[in-house]
């Protein structure tokens, strides 16, 4: 139980937190497609989304494995939250059937 509170006290918080969020997953829907070979049939708006669903994920599992604070830049966070990104991508591709160029 200890570790469900400490994987959602990492989320945002606040209408800042979640512009913030919305922010970081248009980036990190960016960079996700950018890390994948080929060219993805998602619009931009669809991107965000993954993005920000990848960010809120990369927030929980940072949380879920103690690096909910860290002093600095959260460089773990950002990778963890591009590869499920980068994850969601794909599995959107194969879903709809829209594969990479």
């Amino acid at each position: 139980m200890n570790e469900l509170v400490m994987a959602t006290s990492c989320a945002p918080s606040g209408v800042g937190g979640w512009i913030g969020t919305i922010i970081f997953g248009a980036v990190i829907g960016v960079l996700a497609r950018a890390v994948l070979p080929g060219r993805q049939s998602i619009s931009a708006p669809l991107t965000v989304v993954i993005g920000v669903v990848g960010a809120l994920l990369g927030y929980w599992l940072s949380g879920a494995i103690g690096m909910c604070a860290t002093s600095g830049i959260d460089w773990v966070r950002w990778f963890i939250s591009i590869v499920i990104a980068a994850v969601l991508v794909v599995v959107y591709g194969m879903v709809t059937g829209k594969k990479s160029a």
